[in-house]
């Protein structure tokens, strides 16, 4: 446990979609982006999470999502989205360091628990109009309790003040880790105590964003004022309404970024999005990459 929240500390796991041509999983164009994937300087990825689509996939489709990853990234942390045991067990078996756990009303405590007895876990904090469950600060607490847990990945979407309350539950907890899953104000929650990020921005330009963890916990203030700004000027072009439509703009960004091939970014469960949204995402990757550089 110790060791891998050591390889997850000051580093970027991006949560990464899936390529799809209408309802079918274009399987070399997943195994072109995780190898891609496997050049950039992530600490590792996250599949099956709701950027993943991992609640919808069929059993076949995520086993050949996580043998591709795992394959492709080796040598990282390879964390599988699980709303249940049944999940837990296929990501056991296809080799998973971990788990991310869907978040759960019913007996939460007990559940991280039973899946803990597969793999490590990741608990999940994700704002309610996404499927998430407003933990109160007891419940987390014996959350965190659990030695099975690693930490926990904080998604509240655009809740500063529900992100600061689970930061302060964090530093009683000393040797869990706290997560952003904060695409939207991704540098405050750093500053707030977040030691990693797993993100569905992190899908695209993920050097950028990597260099901004590091760059928090190194105190580097100029470098991280510098890419702070960068990265929130690319989430407001992703991260924006209709919410679940950032799944797509993230293959399409991935695809701008040369990651993907551009006619394998379809989400079959996501809204249809306005003709002249691609144009902005793949705009927002060139002006993104042209500061940077």
């Amino acid at each position: 446990m110790t060791t891998l929240i050591e390889r997850l500390t000051g580093g970027l796991i991006p949560a990464v979609p899936v390529p799809f041509r209408g309802r079918d999983l274009d399987a070399s164009a997943q195994r072109q982006y995780a190898a891609w994937m496997a050049t950039q300087p992530v600490a590792g990825a996250a599949v099956w999470a709701h950027t993943g689509r991992g609640p919808h996939l069929g059993a076949d489709v995520r086993r050949e999502v996580l043998e591709t990853w795992r394959e492709a990234m080796a040598d990282r942390v390879i964390v599988a989205g699980a709303r249940d045991i049944g999940m837990a067990i296929e990501a056991r078996r296809g080799k998973a360091d971990a788990l991310l756990a869907f978040p759960q009303s019913n007996d939460p405590i007990g559940y991280h628990r039973r899946l803990g007895r597969e793999l490590p876990v990741i608990a999940f904090y994700l704002y309610e109009e996404a499927g998430g469950v407003d933990y109160d600060d007891q419940t987390l607490h014996g959350i965190l309790e659990l030695p099975e847990v690693l930490g926990i990945k904080v998604a509240t979407l655009d809740s500063i003040m529900t992100f600061q309350r689970i930061a302060a539950v964090l530093r009683q907890h000393p040797t869990k880790l706290l997560i952003t899953g904060e695409d939207r104000f991704l540098g405050y929650s750093l500053l707030l105590g977040a030691r990693a990020a797993l993100i569905g921005m992190g899908a695209a330009l993920p050097d950028l964003q990597a260099d901004l963890v590091r760059a928090c916990i190194a105190e580097d203030w100029p470098r991280f004022v510098s890419l702070s700004e960068l990265c929130d000027r690319f989430s407001q072009t992703t991260f924006i309404q209709p919410m679940e439509g950032y799944i797509r703009r993230m293959l399409w960004a991935a695809a701008a970024e040369g990651a993907l091939p551009p006619d394998a970014c379809d989400d079959p469960w996501g809204p249809a999005l306005p003709p002249g949204e691609r144009d902005a995402v793949e705009r927002a990757v060139r002006d993104a990459r042209a500061t940077r550089a």
